[in-house]
């Protein structure tokens, strides 16, 4: 992957400071979220606000962060300014106008709008404050786990997937999802196809981002499109139970398989085009 001079990406940095903090609704809820989120799950309000408050409390210990922390906060940036720069473009196309979300890096713990994020959770995206968390430990976890070669293209795919909740967020889809929860209208494999709706336009968003930001940045170099691929691959349904639990479920898939998520990314990555991502007609039926 090609760098660029770009920076002012609304990065907060919050590594380097010991944090903790009290989990709203403790427990369970917390189980969940991380069981959900941790495979680069897009909403966690839903579980993790429970009406009550969370409060975080600095231990006031800081340390200076290595060079090699620096640098990837300097790429996160950088990645960021691209989502920016690419959405705003692709909504104004449309007719509509983008509204661009925070990122923060973090280790260990964190607050966010949706409750207390930990370092298991994994990168997820908080519609409640439009922000995408990440620690940046989940990508060893990405490798050593699931068998995805890890790379800088590695990363710019995980943080496009979560700006693609940033996108749906802004066109009412995670509204719709959610309510489609609250409603207790729907079975839990109907649920479940939804999620597994959202997650797969997500990466669909994801390619289209890729395909765009390559015709005007050309970041693109030989291999990164395959290890996105990887990583989409990795965290499939599927790949992911039978290495959790040796055997497949199909009905309890929530993201979708590993042969649906590399579908919807390179959907994304050959039309480039925001239209063809409906994909709760073709998975919600």
């Amino acid at each position: 992957m090609k760098w660029t001079d770009d920076r002012g990406g609304n990065v907060e940095d919050r590594r380097g400071t010991s944090s903790g903090g009290a989990i709203v609704g403790g427990g369970l809820g917390t189980i969940i979220i991380a069981a959900i989120v941790f495979f680069l799950g897009g909403d966690p309000s839903a579980i993790l606000n429970s009406g009550g408050s969370s409060q975080s409390y600095n231990s006031g210990e800081k340390r200076e962060l290595t060079a090699n922390e620096q640098k990837i906060g300097e790429m996160v940036d950088m990645m960021g300014k691209w989502n920016f720069i690419t959405w705003d473009k692709i909504f104004q196309e449309n007719g509509m106008t983008y509204q661009k979300p925070k990122i923060v890096l973090f280790e260990n713990i964190t607050q966010s709008g949706c409750g207390t994020a930990q370092s298991a959770m994994g990168p997820f995206y908080c519609p409640a404050d439009q922000t995408v968390y990440m620690d940046m430990s989940f990508f060893s976890e990405l490798q050593q786990r699931f068998g995805a070669k890890v790379t800088e293209f590695t990363v710019a795919y995980v943080l496009a997937h979560e700006m693609g909740h940033h996108v749906q967020n802004l066109l009412g889809t995670l509204d719709k999802t959610n309510e489609a929860r609250r409603s207790g209208r729907y079975s839990e494999e109907q649920l479940n196809r939804i999620s597994v709706a959202t997650e797969l336009q997500a990466d669909f968003y994801a390619g289209v981002w890729a395909k765009k930001t390559d015709a005007e940045k050309h970041i693109l170099e030989a291999g990164d499109i395959q290890s996105a691929i990887d990583a989409a691959e990795a965290v499939g349904d599927d790949n992911i139970q039978k290495r959790s639990q040796g055997y497949v479920n199909q009905e309890s898939f929530t993201h979708g398989s590993s042969e649906q998520r590399k579908e919807w990314f390179m959907k994304g990555y050959n039309t480039g085009d925001i239209r063809q991502g409906d994909t709760f007609s073709q998975l919600t039926r």
